[in-house]
């Protein structure tokens, strides 16, 4: 059976995205490097994550290089991106254009069931309705440059960005592994890739 490596940052409950994908919860770059699959699930401050993740970061990017699915979950999502407003002078693994911010005119953190309004066609949502309900904990989102890569939307006072895709590259603001069938579908998509 094929590998997939859940990155292990200290921090979050990784069991349930473990429990749902079979995979290895680990943060041993060896292991990442062998795997066919990766996923970064991550909560917490971009900067102090990030920090967390500088000895992985090199063989991540080069899973990403060679076409490996990998999968960001919530702040995993916020760190593919160059910038956040939540760490000044921090850079995120840059894999994309664009920046994170705070979630403005609303209540934060963002928490809760919400709808997830998919704009295009990716792997990661086959079987799964737009409008679907997934669980969200955030107090930021991403402004991606390149507005192709934006999958879905979610309206919550204000439309931000919920699920980006390029390539072999997908990545999600809410929690699949929270979000009941929707999201045990959603990664039961990814796992088949």
């Amino acid at each position: 059976m094929e590998m997939i490596a859940i990155v292990d940052l200290g921090v979050g409950n990784l069991a349930n995205v473990r429990k749902a994908l079979k995979g290895v919860i680990t943060s041993d770059p060896y292991e990442i490097e062998k795997a066919e699959k990766i996923v970064l699930p991550g909560v917490g401050n971009f900067g102090a994550v990030m920090e967390r993740l500088h000895p992985l970061k090199d063989v991540i990017l080069e899973g990403i290089k060679e076409g490996k699915p990998f999968l960001g979950i919530c702040l995993g999502l916020q760190l593919l991106f160059e910038e956040s407003e939540e760490s000044p002078g921090s850079r995120g693994l840059e894999v994309f254009k664009g920046k994170v911010v705070k979630l403005k005119g609303v209540r934060v953190p963002h928490i809760g069931w919400n709808q997830v309004w998919i704009r295009k066609d990716c792997p990661l949502f086959r079987g799964i309705k737009s409008g679907s309900y997934f669980y969200f904990v955030h107090s930021y989102h991403v402004v991606p440059q390149d507005e192709d890569i934006i999958v879905a939307t979610t309206d919550y006072g204000l439309d931000f960005v919920s699920a980006v895709c390029k390539d072999n590259v997908f990545a999600v603001q809410f929690h699949p592994e929270k979000s009941s069938r929707n999201g045990l579908k959603l990664l039961e998509n990814f796992r088949r890739l």
